[in-house]
């Protein structure tokens, strides 16, 4: 029996470039500090986090250039579009973050945005190393690779 979709579940924004950019070492689901009217914003999916970033700064987590566009009817009361944005991870995590940042190459990447089951919104970002140019080629080779194969089996 299939399990039934949360109507809650909602993807805001993903980042698709992310894994053709880095290999993803890990990722980890995080919290992000909103106000009122990016929250209704975010509802009407207005957001692009493919420029941005997460970086640990004060002993803090921020969110980095992503973009959550104006809410008209908050009017005065708006926000602004590419502000910082704090997140929020437990304090274990921020330091195993920290040592997996120090290491050389790593950065974290947020992947996708989306609204939980709770309604809540969280962030998923990935501990990232970026990828050379030879191992971009080698990822659409045999990603290629993968979709001619798929067509012959279907095909014979």
């Amino acid at each position: 029996m299939a399990e039934k979709q949360n109507p809650n579940y909602k993807v805001i924004a993903e980042n698709r470039r992310a894994r053709f950019d880095y290999f993803i070492e890990s990722d980890l689901e995080v919290g992000i500090v909103l106000t009122g009217s990016e929250v209704k914003s975010l509802r009407t999916g207005q957001s692009n986090i493919a420029d941005s970033y997460a970086s640990v700064e004060g002993g803090e987590l921020w969110l980095i250039n992503s973009y959550i566009a104006a809410y008209k009817q908050a009017g005065v009361f708006g926000h602004e579009e590419r502000r910082r944005r704090k997140l929020l991870v437990s304090r274990k995590e921020l330091a195993r973050l920290w040592q997996a940042i120090g290491r050389e190459g790593m950065t974290l990447v947020p992947l996708v945005m989306y609204f939980n089951d709770r309604g809540r919104v969280k962030l998923k970002i990935g501990v990232a190393k970026g990828k050379k140019v030879a191992d971009k080629r080698a990822t659409e080779a045999t990603r290629d690779w993968n979709r001619q194969k798929q067509r012959l089996l279907k095909q014979g």
